[in-house]
């Protein structure tokens, strides 16, 4: 297939940005609750998500949101604006970003035909049956009303068990980069009595990620550290280094696989 759906740049440090649009996420009416979950998935399959923006119902926002990222990233992921009322605006904008027509498909339609009982399928509803010429459907296993695919651009729903759906169908389609491994290493030891060992470990391990993320729990405060890399090896030595640094500085480390910790 030679269209703008199936145009996916490739490189092996593939990356992606989430674009959430909504009135609703901006007034704090509604509180996002897909960045995440798309950020974990995303990081088990070796894309890097780099940014993540919130933009207003407002079409010549979308557009040059839609426009900016598609440009810099890999793949860049919408969640809201595909339902059947007004400000639902996100097709229409991501076929005028492309420079498309927005046509009601087909098969969007026949799904929805199929989902509605005889004489519920209103021209509102109709509205989630219209997708940017070339656009590829996204399944929604939960309500029907798919979301689509045009380049590099994924638009979902923002309803967040739609959108976890959506996007399983979705990740099976993505050109992963290497994957990323992480170790955490815990402390009750505060972020200033650890920051100039931690800055010369980074110096030391370029290629990694190194996090600090301070907390309070059970009455006492401490910091978590994470270790990113894709070298496995390198990963569990530094997160070892940082572990007798913290010793040597009265802590006590607590070392775990993953994020969490």
């Amino acid at each position: 297939m030679t269209s703008e759906a199936a145009a996916i740049p490739t490189g092996t440090n593939p990356t992606a940005a989430v674009l959430v649009i909504g009135n609703e996420i901006l007034s704090g009416r509604t509180k996002d609750a897909n960045l995440g979950h798309i950020a974990e998935k995303l990081t088990e399959i070796g894309v890097r998500l780099r940014e993540a923006r919130v933009v207003p119902d407002v079409e010549e926002e979308v557009v040059a949101a839609v426009n900016a990222l598609r440009a810099r990233y890999t793949y860049v992921f919408t969640t809201g604006g595909i339902g059947p009322t007004h400000d639902d605006i996100t097709a229409a904008c991501v076929a005028k970003a492309f420079g498309v027509a927005l046509e009601r498909n087909p098969e969007a339609m026949a799904r929805l035909e199929r989902h509605y009982a005889a004489g519920q399928l209103n021209e509102a509803r109709l509205r989630m049956a219209n997708v940017p010429a070339g656009g590829i459907l996204i399944d929604n296993p939960i309500s029907q009303a798919p979301g689509f695919q045009i380049g590099n651009v994924f638009v979902m729903a923002g309803v967040p068990n739609i959108m976890r759906a959506m996007l399983d169908g979705i990740l099976p389609r993505l050109a992963g980069g290497p994957a990323l491994h992480a170790r955490t290493v815990a402390c009750e030891l505060g972020e200033g009595v650890i920051a100039a060992e931690l800055s010369a470990l980074q110096d030391r391990h370029p290629a990694l990620e190194i996090g600090s993320y301070p907390y309070f729990r059970n009455g006492f405060f401490g910091v978590s550290l994470v270790l990113r890399g894709t070298d496995e090896a390198e990963v569990t030595g530094a997160a070892d280094e940082l572990a007798e640094i913290i010793r040597g500085l009265g802590g006590t480390p607590t070392v775990t696989v993953g994020t969490k910790g």
